[in-house]
């Protein structure tokens, strides 16, 4: 018994120290706050980047060393409570991570190369494309993303939305290449309650280089 007992004290701080060596952090911004003006404010990045994400951050942290706890317990049902939270905040950490290296100060225009030329096969043009992704985000109802992604198993670009915080590859199977958060932190200070502005301006910050390099990435996986 005793033997036991000092082995599930051995898990459980084994999966302590996996928590801690694996705690998640808040990544930096590739420029600074102010860099996206006029199309997104100084302060819609600021309060995006160092309070919405950083929350997301956080309350993924503590979700993580509660379901660490719960596991070495054998505790299902604690862990099965704990899905929502490491979702939610899971794909808001997700998400963020990607949306940021989407944008550039010397983004906007277009695409070059094979992604240009896979846009064009797959939706008629880089109008057409840029159209429907607009106008998908714009149509989000309530709190979401509009986003970009590849499909592995029909080797073919795809546009859709996802709800809330749910990250695209895990909810969909699509491998993320560009995201547009709509949720309303990521405008509203600037543009208020008309997302189509938003939507007009932040085509002017979309990094292609980075959407490339994803594109360019994921297929060679």
């Amino acid at each position: 018994m005793l033997g036991l007992c000092v082995a599930r004290h051995k898990v459980i701080a084994s999966l302590g120290s996996i928590i801690c060596r694996q705690k998640h952090t808040l990544p930096d911004l590739p420029y600074d706050y102010g860099a996206l003006q006029p199309h997104i404010s100084a302060e819609i990045m600021q309060l995006h980047h160092s309070k919405h994400h950083a929350a997301y951050v956080n309350n993924l942290n503590v979700a993580e060393e509660k379901y660490a706890e719960a596991l070495a317990k054998g505790d299902v049902t604690a862990q099965v409570s704990l899905h929502p939270a490491l979702r939610f905040n899971g794909g808001g950490h997700v998400n963020h991570s990607i949306f940021w290296t989407n944008l550039s100060a010397n983004g906007g225009g277009e695409p070059q190369g094979e992604l240009l030329e896979a846009i064009k096969q797959d939706f008629g043009s880089f109008q057409a494309f840029k159209e429907k992704l607009t106008a998908l985000s714009v149509g989000v109802q309530g709190s979401g993303w509009g986003w970009l992604g590849y499909s592995k198993d029909s080797n073919r670009l795809q546009i859709t939305a996802c709800a809330n915080q749910d990250p695209l590859q895990g909810t969909t199977g699509l491998i993320p290449l560009l995201g547009i958060d709509v949720w309303e932190h990521a405008y509203y200070l600037q543009y208020k309650n008309v997302r189509p502005d938003y939507m007009k301006a932040i085509w002017n910050v979309i990094n292609w280089d980075n959407v490339s390099e994803r594109y360019q990435a994921c297929k060679k996986k």
